[in-house]
């Protein structure tokens, strides 16, 4: 009788420590893709911010150019050089 008791014991005590171990498992990969969708999120902001850098950059060469700063050929080169 006895050692039925501590059977029931020992199985509770056992479930317990599986269940934290399920959850801890559960949060460690919910936190590495939390961590992942904000490195996505990230680099998606960085390129945003560069295109809408670059797109100034040409916009500014272009107001150059219509107003006969430079010439043709030296705003198709500084483009390439931006576009690089």
């Amino acid at each position: 009788m006895l050692s039925n008791i501590i059977y029931v014991i020992v199985f509770l005590i056992l479930a317990f420590v599986l269940s934290i171990a399920v959850k801890a498992i559960t949060r460690g990969v919910e936190a590495k893709q939390t961590i992942k969708e904000e490195k996505n999120l990230d680099k998606f902001s960085e390129n945003s911010n560069q295109n809408l850098e670059i797109t100034s950059q040409i916009k500014d060469l272009k107001e150059l150019y219509d107003k006969g700063i430079i010439d043709e050929n030296e705003f198709k080169k500084a483009k390439e050089k931006i576009l690089k």
